[in-house]
């Protein structure tokens, strides 16, 4: 008889607390969460496929007129620097924060960057570390003659375009604004990997361009050669003394190779988009 009452209590008890429960506590309306899309080309150039992270802004939409600039992030895959980069982007173009406009954000996924963000090189410790080295002239032409056509015929685009690359996207990203300039109007530089075919690159004579440019260049306190590498690009091109173009130079002495692209970016985008 003892049992049944402790039965009979149990039930009441727990049925009492089940009725209290929220309804929405016991439903699942769970969906996914989107900040854009992910799109997957051919590349006859490079013979493969590429996966392209695309950020859109708030409101984006294939039926309205209104265009964005376009900021490429080399390695923009999901795991390495898309989605902080997008994050940047969707708050510094708030109305309340405005350090940079709205933008579409194209971050290219990588197959092999030691690949595809190098030149060949004479420097044989080089050639032992990246086997697969020097093919960066073939991923210029997919940006150019592949990527950015996709891009500006299926989105709705500004003429304005930016680069972001870091360590060897930093170098791919220099190669560009020395032998194809005109490919961006924007390039943010974080602690290139200059130090590449023993320095060759800081040595070559850059093509000119009459476009207007915003280059910033940024290290962390990366040891003495990839400092000494930063500044330099900077002082290469200071020399030029191009009146069209704004450049800007920062060592960020409390960061590493590992966390100063973050905080680079953010300054770039200040100083980039708040001269303009």
């Amino acid at each position: 008889m003892k049992d049944i009452k402790l039965v009979i209590i149990f039930l009441i008890f727990g049925t009492t607390i089940i009725a209290q429960i929220p309804a929405e506590s016991k439903t699942n309306n769970s969906k996914p969460f989107s900040i854009g899309e992910t799109v997957e080309i051919h590349s006859k150039i490079l013979n493969e496929q590429r996966v392209l992270n695309i950020y859109l802004p708030f409101g984006y939409s294939k039926d309205s007129i209104k265009k964005y600039p376009v900021i490429y992030l080399l390695d923009g895959s999901a795991d390495e620097d898309f989605i902080h980069i997008s994050g940047l982007v969707q708050f510094g173009s708030y109305p309340w924060i405005n350090i940079l406009p709205e933008s579409i954000v194209v971050g290219i996924s990588n197959i092999d960057r030691r690949k595809n963000f190098t030149f060949p090189t004479n420097n044989e410790r080089d050639k032992i570390d990246f086997p697969t080295t020097g093919s960066s002239e073939t991923f210029i032409n997919f940006l150019e003659k592949e990527l950015q056509p996709f891009i500006e015929t299926n989105y709705h685009t500004k003429t304005t375009k930016t680069i972001i690359g870091q360590s060897l996207g930093g170098l791919l990203a220099t190669e560009i604004l020395f032998k194809k300039p005109d490919l961006f109007n924007n390039y943010i530089i974080v602690s290139p990997s200059l130090w590449w075919d023993d320095e060759s690159l800081l040595n070559f004579k850059p093509i000119d361009y009459m476009s207007n440019k915003s280059i910033y260049i940024a290290v962390g306190k990366e040891g003495e050669v990839m400092q000494r590498v930063a500044n330099e690009l900077y002082e290469k091109l200071n020399t030029l003394n191009t009146e069209n173009t704004n450049l800007y130079f920062e060592f960020l002495e409390r960061l590493d190779h590992g966390d100063t692209l973050h905080l680079a970016v953010y300054n770039a985008f200040e100083k980039i988009f708040k001269s303009e």
